[in-house]
């Protein structure tokens, strides 16, 4: 995550506030990537990914206002990232719901992932894709707190800001992401 001293954050802030065209394009060049590298875990597709991350700025610039500087700048847009990409997933999850009820089948048909991004460092791609499967069957709040602390690398402290919960609740969710995914991977492995 990208750390601003407070009273660069500050006057970042303000800048948005005002609507300035500038503080737009740096809060964009200091968060972009992190933003799309962060949904990319999340929504393994590029391109839907892209669209969510611009969605995230647009409502950046709408809402900035609202900020309270309880947190960071960063932890605010990534909890606005993570809600972007779980509304996504589950308007998905509906989207396929009615499709089958429906006889919908192409509903339900979704393109491959892009496992070229560089969320995915694994040599394998089929690890990698076995990974990202197991990843989507964990429960919403399980798949934050991994995404964010085993593929995003921040502390606890940091999840627990962005999810708006916990260090505690935080280490629980880990610890059985952890073992849902162990069970998942040793399934498939056999």
């Amino acid at each position: 995550m990208m750390n601003l001293q407070p009273v660069e954050e500050q006057e970042l802030i303000r800048g948005l506030i005002a609507r300035k065209e500038k503080a737009y394009r740096i809060a964009f060049q200091l968060y972009g990537k992190l933003v799309l590298n962060a949904i990319l875990k999340m929504v393994p597709r590029l391109e839907e990914a892209e669209d969510l991350t611009q969605e995230v700025f647009i409502e950046l610039f709408h809402s900035v206002s609202k900020f309270r500087g309880e947190s960071k700048l960063s932890t605010w847009i990534y909890r606005i990232a993570i809600r972007k990409s779980l509304d996504h997933i589950k308007a998905g999850k509906r989207k396929k719901r009615w499709g089958k009820i429906f006889g919908l089948s192409d509903l339900g048909q979704l393109e491959p992932r892009n496992l070229n991004h560089p969320g995915v460092m694994l040599e394998d791609k089929e690890e990698a894709e076995m990974l990202y499967a197991a990843i989507e069957l964990l429960p919403d709040q399980q798949r934050t707190a991994f995404v964010l602390a085993r593929m995003e690398g921040l502390k606890q402290d940091e999840v627990a800001a962005i999810m708006n919960t916990t260090i505690g609740a935080v280490e629980s969710l880990l610890v059985r992401a952890n073992k849902k995914l162990r069970e998942e991977l040793k399934h498939k492995l056999k």
